[in-house]
């Protein structure tokens, strides 16, 4: 069931069958086809889609075709989602979507040292997260399992379980820009973390290396080595993330001109901001915002 959000591009709020006795709630279907509008709800959310090369997959302000299968994992709940038809031809698709809520895992448990990959993996997946074909293949036969399983206790083991082994797994990556998703970025280095902390508030400034390497008590140079080595990104690329992804929710979420968003994120030119939005988003900030509305119809 879905309901219409009041936002100037509606997005539909689905209105999930979990009840609040169950641990979660899984749903098995063969399908042909994809019509499902982009939606958010508040609860988790773990997808598996098999069989469906071509099928277009759009979390947050990532959007990309899929290969034979997919497994994603969403925590946030204003985290807008579709899986779109694309170029699937395939008459013949398996979905397995299990919906759970954050108590099933309350802090308490989750700060335990046996939880922390699983605690990370969530925190991760408030942006979308992604996992390989490897990983995939590892964890079917259990998620497969669950769709058969007829015990609830036994049930709730095993899809612990499963949320275990795609914890650990090294190779997933995440999908929306936290900006986008509106996720505050968190780091294990209070440096990092506090220079994290005062781009976000100050991503639509003229923001100076020297600014943030006194900040944190340290040269231009070796703060430049340091964030990389922390982060894996350079501050510049880091920075024109955190103002695309702010740029491209502006683009879904208001009626402000592109032009009044691109200085509103802090690019200082219309030309370099369209020319980054594309590199980014293999699109222009007018199309991107004309292909998210057209995802956003009432069905």
């Amino acid at each position: 069931m879905i309901q219409q959000d009041s936002s100037t591009t509606p997005v539909m709020h689905e209105i999930t069958p979990l009840s609040e006795r169950d641990c979660f709630y899984l749903a098995d279907r063969h399908k042909s086809s994809f019509d499902f509008p982009i939606h958010s709800h508040p609860e988790y959310e773990l997808n598996f889609i098999g069989n469906a090369a071509g099928v277009r997959r759009t979390v947050g302000d990532h959007s990309e075709a899929i290969g034979d299968y997919d497994l994603v994992l969403i925590t946030s709940p204003n985290l807008e989602h579709v899986w779109e038809q694309g170029d699937c031809v395939s008459k013949d698709i398996r979905e397995i979507t299990i919906q759970f809520t954050s108590d099933v895992l309350p802090e308490s448990l989750l700060s335990k040292n046996q939880f922390h990959t699983i605690r990370r993996m969530l925190e991760r997946a408030q942006c979308g997260l992604a996992f390989s074909l490897p990983t995939i293949m590892k964890v079917y036969s259990k998620l497969d399992a669950l769709t058969h399983q007829q015990h609830g206790s036994y049930a709730v083991l095993g899809f612990l379980e499963l949320l275990y082994d795609l914890s650990v797994a090294d190779d997933s990556r995440t999908l929306s820009s936290s900006s986008f998703a509106r996720i505050e970025t968190r780091s294990e280095s209070r440096r990092v973390a506090k220079v994290q902390k005062y781009i976000a508030l100050h991503y639509s400034e003229d923001i100076r290396l020297e600014t943030l390497a006194d900040l944190v008590g340290m040269t231009p140079v070796a703060f430049s080595r340091f964030f990389h080595q922390r982060t894996g990104r350079t501050l510049s690329n880091y920075m024109i993330d955190i103002r695309i992804g702010t740029a491209a929710r502006q683009l879904i979420d208001s009626d402000m001109t592109v032009a009044e968003i691109c200085y509103d994120c802090g690019f200082n030119t219309l030309s370099n901001f369209n020319r980054l939005f594309r590199r980014h988003k293999n699109c222009s900030p007018t199309e991107f915002r004309e292909n998210y509305r057209k995802k956003k119809v009432i069905v």
